[in-house]
């Protein structure tokens, strides 16, 4: 039986998404036939090491945010020679980075929205771009912090007067119609999902909240629209280095026929209303299957 300690509650914003995260992976793991150590990683690195010891055969990382995602856990592992889940440490901090993330991707060819890196006081003083556009941190998840600032909108003062993200924050050019998303798995892509929020945009609220938002899956889309939302996520996923899972986010403008790649997320959630899991059913993976796929990838120092 193998051993896996699943690492999950983390010091990020995204805390208790990660706690309900783990919690299923858990279940599900031990309904796999796995032996399973559950460590809820607070503030003290020390005890965290303590509690891998002894040595697990493999950690699940169902952390979510900064330290869980950026490549900072990842690193920690790697020390250990501990194999883990989802991607290493120089994909993980990439994707979390937004802006050297969208670098990498514009230098493979791929369709991301004009963007720019400000200081707040920018935003406290004028609109960095033409609106609508984008506000969001630079390194964060699950949508946290992110608003849009529209045409006869009056918040952009307040939103940077409000921010609690570090000095800078990325604006970027608002892509109107509909919210589309791909997971990966290894060296394929599962399905394309449209994501119906059930008001506003897609945030915090709407990803884990119970009745938030909709999945429609497939998404009504065009084959050939869907074809190249698959090939996007997995030309995605190979540029920045990603291992095991992978989603993709995209907005797709029907009316000009525009498929921009908004990020990647390289630690995709685990939760009862998740992307993932909804996928990887959808092409004949149960939960328990999927965790113990994830388990088979681990790896370290890659």
């Amino acid at each position: 039986m193998k051993h896996v300690a699943v690492l999950y509650g983390g010091i990020s914003a995204e805390r208790e998404v990660s706690l309900n995260t783990g919690a299923q992976v858990i279940a599900a793991l031990e309904k796999a036939g796995f032996r399973v150590s559950a460590i809820d990683v607070g503030h003290d690195l020390v005890s965290v090491i303590n509690a891998l010891s002894p040595v697990p055969d493999a950690v699940f990382n169902a952390l979510h945010g900064r330290f869980g995602e950026d490549g900072t856990i990842q690193a920690v592992l790697d020390w250990l020679n501990i194999p883990y889940t989802h991607s290493g440490v120089r994909a993980s901090a990439l994707a979390m980075d937004k802006a050297a993330a969208k670098a990498v991707f514009a230098a493979a060819g791929l369709p991301v929205a004009p963007h720019r890196i400000i200081e707040l006081s920018e935003l406290l003083d004028d609109d960095p771009l033409p609106r609508p556009y984008v506000v969001k941190p630079v390194n964060e998840g699950s949508s946290v912090g992110v608003s849009i600032v529209k045409p006869g909108d009056n918040h952009r003062a307040e939103i940077a007067r409000g921010w609690q993200f570090g000095p800078t924050a990325m604006v970027e050019q608002y892509i109107p119609g509909r919210e589309l998303t791909v997971c990966v798995l290894g060296d394929r892509a599962l399905a394309v999902t449209e994501i119906l929020p059930a008001e506003g945009f897609y945030d915090y609220h709407a990803k884990y909240a119970q009745g938030g938002s909709r999945h429609e899956i497939p998404a009504r889309i065009s084959p050939a629209v869907s074809d190249s939302a698959k090939e996007i996520s997995l030309a995605a996923h190979r540029a920045l280095g990603c291992r095991g899972a992978s989603r993709a986010d995209f907005r797709y403008d029907e009316e000009t026929g525009r498929l921009i790649l908004l990020e990647v997320n390289t630690q995709p959630g685990m939760t009862a209303t998740s992307l993932l899991p909804e996928q990887a059913a959808y092409c004949g993976m149960d939960f328990p299957a999927l965790c113990s796929w994830m388990i088979g990838e681990a790896a370290c120092r890659v």
